[in-house]
C-alpha cells in the first residue's frame, strides 16, 4: 500500500464526494480515481479493499466536521446561558450543512453499516465518542442542562439537518432557523 499521506487524504475526500453524489453503490476505486483526478488504479494502491475505503471515509467526515480550537475557544468565552447554547446550535447546524457532501456521505455510510459489521463497529465507536465529547464539553463548560440535554439536541437537530440537506423546501431556511431556537427553548432548561 502506498504511504503518501496527502494523496491518501485526497483520495478519501474524493470518496466522500462520490458517496454524496452517487451513493454507496457508486463508490468504486475507478470512481474515486476519477473524482480525485488521478490515474486509474491509484485508489487501489492506497486501500486494501472497498471496506477500508468506506471506513476511512467515515473517519474523515468527522475530522472535517471538527470545529477546531478557535471555535471551541470562542464557545468557552460565551456566557453560560440558554442564549449561548442557541448561538452554538445555530453555528453547528450551519457548519454541518455547509459540508453537505460530508453529511450525505455519512448517511450513505450509515445505511451501508447495516450490512457491514466492521463499518458499523467503526461508525458506532466514532459517533458514540463524538456524542460523549459534546456531552463532556457541555458539562465542563457549565452551560445549562445535562447529558440528556445534549443528546436531545443532537437527535432533534440531526433530523433538521437531514431535512435541510435532502428536502430543503419542507421548512425553508428561515423556518429551520426558528426551529433550532425552538428546540433549544424546549430542551435546554432556563437558568
Amino acid at each position: 500500500m502506498r504511504q503518501n499521506p496527502e494523496r491518501r487524504t485526497a483520495l478519501i475526500d474524493a470518496a466522500i464526494e462520490v458517496l454524496a453524489d452517487q451513493g454507496a453503490r457508486g463508490l468504486t476505486f475507478r470512481a474515486v480515481d476519477g473524482q480525485a483526478a488521478v490515474p486509474v488504479g491509484t485508489a487501489s494502491n492506497y486501500f486494501a479493499n472497498r471496506d477500508a475505503l468506506l471506513t476511512q471515509a467515515g473517519q474523515r467526515v468527522f475530522q472535517r466536521l471538527d470545529p477546531g480550537p478557535a471555535v471551541v475557544g470562542e464557545a468557552l468565552a460565551l456566557p453560560r446561558t440558554r442564549e449561548s447554547v442557541d448561538r452554538l446550535m445555530h453555528e453547528m447546524v450551519e457548519r454541518i450543512t455547509n459540508f453537505r457532501s460530508g453529511y450525505l456521505a455519512m448517511l450513505e455510510l450509515r445505511l451501508e453499516a447495516t450490512r457491514r459489521p466492521e463499518l458499523r463497529e467503526v461508525l458506532t465507536k466514532q459517533i458514540r465518542e463524538n456524542v460523549q465529547e459534546n456531552i463532556d464539553f457541555h458539562l465542563e463548560s457549565g452551560m445549562p442542562g445535562d447529558a440528556d440535554t445534549v443528546v436531545m439536541l443532537y437527535l432533534s437537530l440531526n433530523w433538521l439537518i437531514l431535512e435541510r440537506l435532502t428536502l430543503p423546501d419542507v421548512f425553508g431556511e428561515d423556518r429551520a432557523a426558528a426551529l433550532i431556537s425552538a428546540a433549544v427553548d424546549q430542551i435546554v432548561p432556563p437558568q
